[in-house]
């Protein structure tokens, strides 16, 4: 992505990847792109001013809390890892761009989301709506079960009128899962591409707004780009609660 926070090691397995699947490339650059525009949709268009980021990763540009308080200063972030060296750089990074905002986070994983609704309360309102988002980590779940689990039991406990943002890595490209088999083999936590159709279930019981579930690339994408975007292994959607 052309950032600046990481370490030679990671330049060094970011060029194998390379070689391995060409295209993760355009993934981490356009799953960025897909949370910009999500964000800005929710904040923009549909009012939302609280957002509950889960599986938050490394601080990156134009993160969750930068998006949404440039809309509306007065949002509220919650973000949600365990990774230790994520928090670090969260102290660091993961300030409030506003006065009039709230931008912090919790430690925790994602598969205690009763633990993680319970953390959030103390923060947000779950009596106002909240923009859930699992961006791209659902792959680490333990099961398909155990990731239609973990969504169901945060988006039961926010109220009416809130939305799920979800993306995830699909098995449609042979490099992509020959990649994440090769990161499983390295030590990492497995991440596990799964099938559209598995993806898609997440929104079940969820009303998927506009384009619906589609590859991240054809999400609203840019008026420049609409009929150029190409499809890639990554697919998602936004869907309102009703």
């Amino acid at each position: 992505m052309g950032g600046k926070d990481n370490y030679e090691i990671d330049q060094i397995v970011g060029d194998a990847s390379l070689e391995v699947d060409p295209d993760i490339r355009t993934m981490a650059v356009q799953s960025r792109q897909f949370l910009i525009r999500a964000v800005s949709h929710l904040a923009r268009e549909e009012g939302i001013r609280q957002f509950l980021d889960i599986g938050t990763g490394l601080p990156t540009m134009q993160n969750t809390h930068e998006v949404a308080q440039s809309i509306a200063p007065e949002s509220k972030v919650v973000y949600v890892d365990n990774d230790p060296l994520v928090l670090a750089h969260a102290r660091a990074l993961l300030n409030s761009t506003t006065n009039e905002g709230v931008t912090t986070y919790i430690d925790s994983d994602y598969h205690y989301p009763e633990q993680i609704v319970a953390d959030a309360r103390n923060v947000l309102n779950f009596d106002e709506p909240i923009g859930v988002m699992f961006m791209g980590v659902l792959g680490h779940a333990k099961s398909y079960d155990e990731m239609l689990r973990i969504v169901r039991t945060v988006m039961g406990e926010v109220r009416p009128g809130s939305y799920l943002v979800l993306w995830d890595g699909t098995d449609d490209s042979q490099a992509y899962v020959t990649l994440c088999e090769n990161y499983t083999n390295s030590g990492g936590v497995p991440y596990v591409p799964r099938p559209q159709a598995q993806i898609r279930a997440a929104f079940d019981g969820l009303e998927l707004i506009e384009p619906g579930f589609v590859s991240i690339t054809q999400w609203r994408p840019p008026t420049t780009e609409v009929g150029e975007a190409q499809p890639i292994s990554a697919y998602g959607g936004v869907a309102r609660k009703p």
